[in-house]
This record gives structure tokens, sequence and C-alpha cells, in this order.
């Protein structure tokens, strides 16, 4: 369970970080080297899922959908030091629950 998070976070962060370096390139006026750096993360970000254990593509993105979003939403504190109101968390612990149910739920 731990790596399964550990590369939920590291996807997380890749996809965000990279996201984030472009941005600032093409919307802060920062360095070419930035969009550049981030279009490398970017790549490392659709590799780093294939290295889960779950045998289905759909259910991995599904439920890396739900912690991108929490992940969003701290970096937007942390980052862009918009605080989080009481409707973010909660969207957030949501979504928590629902990729909890997604990847350890029962089956068959």
């Amino acid at each position: 369970m731990m790596v399964t998070i550990g590369l939920f976070l590291l996807a997380g962060l890749a996809e965000i970080g990279g996201g984030y370096l472009i941005w600032l390139w093409l919307r802060e006026a920062k360095p070419a080297g930035y969009g550049i750096v981030g279009a490398i993360v970017l790549v490392l970000y659709g590799v780093i899922p294939t290295w889960q254990s779950f045998p289905s593509f759909g259910r991995v993105y599904a439920a890396y959908g739900g912690v991108f979003i929490i992940l969003a939403v701290l970096w937007g504190w942390l980052v862009d030091k918009k605080t989080p109101d009481l409707y973010d968390w909660l969207g957030a612990i949501i979504c928590l629950i629902g990729v909890s149910v997604m990847l350890w739920a029962p089956r068959q």
C-alpha cells in the first residue's frame, strides 16, 4: 500500500510541477528552460503510473485523478498561497474516500 501511495504522490508532483514550470514559462515570462524542464517532467509523469501493480489502466488513472485533486489543493495552498476553504477540503476528502474505495474494495 505504501508503494501505491508513494507512486501516486510522485506522479502528482510530476504532473503539477511540470505543468507549473510550463505555466511559469508561458504565463510569467520565465526563460525557455522552465518550459523544457517542465516538458521533461510531464513525460516522466506519463511513465510513473505504469509502475503501479494494478492490472487495469483505467482504474489506476481514475484513482490517481482523486489523488491529483488533493495534491492540487495542497499545491495551491503551499505554492500559490491560496488558502483552501471548507468546500475545497470537503471535496478533497470526498476524493480520498473515492480513491480508497476504488483501489482497496474487495473484488473477485
